[in-house]
């Protein structure tokens, strides 16, 4: 089998073996590809292998051997799914890989903001502890999370792994999820997306991207906030109207925000989140765990070797 790799380097910049993946087929693999490489780059292969690479209705179309896509991520919409049913191409994507690293991360984010230990390491090692009449100093307001309410939206695996490590900091949980159904945790409360946005001290954002999800972070659910409350987004960059939570951030009516991922990847140097007070952002790097990368690529083999034996699994299309 021809297997293509259009876009690798994300999943692994050299610290993983693609070996179990190259004894199952004849393997190439591109760090990155533009758009206008990729029909040249996958023509003949029967299996072709993404991560972000975009196969849209008309790629798909001009790669009549193409019988298998393989998503190195939780996300696919970067596939056009339907044009690939209607050319018999299998669509698998990977789950759950990356759940313990997301969820840490959230509570990295969260930490950094509460905490602020870089920065008092920072300070401390510029000289300014040396130079204090006191044994001790803060440099900015210090809160404790035990008995505050951290406020999920979602609860799937990310979530409800995030729920977790809430209850053990002596949070309080509150959750707004698509199913109503109990969680059958007695210490996890249900409630609306309003709800949660107007009693939370942590808002935290672990649903899926879709028509109902786009931008619920707006002025009007801003609005809803505490201005003491911080805003979390592992998720992704579209739930949240950016310039609407810049402008919160400015205006001093929230008190900070950690995220994870923006709408568009890299972002513009002019994304105002960039400049925003008190917005910690990092490059989309909550699953890229070395553990997290190493799940993922296991994930990716399966599926192949699945749909080598007649038996594909983690089927989106």
């Amino acid at each position: 089998m021809k297997i293509v790799i259009l876009d690798g380097y994300t999943l692994n910049p050299g610290d993983l073996s693609w070996e179990a993946l190259e004894a199952l087929g004849q393997v190439t693999i591109h760090d990155r590809t533009a758009p206008e490489q990729i029909v040249e780059r996958a023509a003949g292969a029967e299996a072709v292998i993404v991560n972000k690479v975009v196969l849209s209705e008309s790629t798909l179309a001009q790669l009549p051997q193409l019988r298998y896509v393989g998503v190195m991520a939780t996300g696919y919409n970067n596939i056009d799914v339907a044009a690939a049913r209607k050319q018999n191409i299998v669509v698998t994507n990977a789950k759950a890989y990356s759940s313990a690293s997301t969820a840490q991360h959230t509570f990295a984010l969260l930490l950094a903001l509460t905490n602020h230990a870089e920065l008092h390491s920072q300070s401390a090692r510029a000289g300014e502890w040396s130079q204090t009449p006191d044994f001790c100093y803060w440099k900015t307001p210090l809160v404790e999370l035990a008995g505050k309410t951290m406020g999920l939206i979602g609860l799937g695996d990310i979530g409800a792994q995030v729920a977790q490590l809430a209850k053990a900091f002596g949070m309080k949980v509150l959750v707004h999820r698509k199913n109503p159904a109990k969680t059958g945790d007695e210490d996890i409360e249900l409630a609306s997306v309003e709800e949660v946005f107007r009693r939370s001290d942590v808002v935290s954002l672990h649903c899926p991207l879709t028509d109902e999800t786009k931008e619920i972070v707006n002025a009007r659910s801003l609005g809803w906030m505490k201005p003491s409350a911080f805003l979390l987004n592992t998720g992704r960059g579209g739930l949240v109207r950016e310039q609407d939570l810049a402008d919160a951030l400015a205006a001093g009516t929230l008190a900070g925000a950690g995220l994870d991922v923006l709408s568009t990847e890299p972002p513009q140097a002019d994304n105002p989140l960039l400049s925003a007070p008190n917005c910690l952002v990092t490059p989309h790097i909550a699953w890229a765990s070395y553990e997290s990368r190493k799940r993922l690529l296991q994930i990716v083999v399966d599926n192949v070797k699945a749909f080598q034996e007649g038996t594909p699994q983690n089927v989106v299309s």
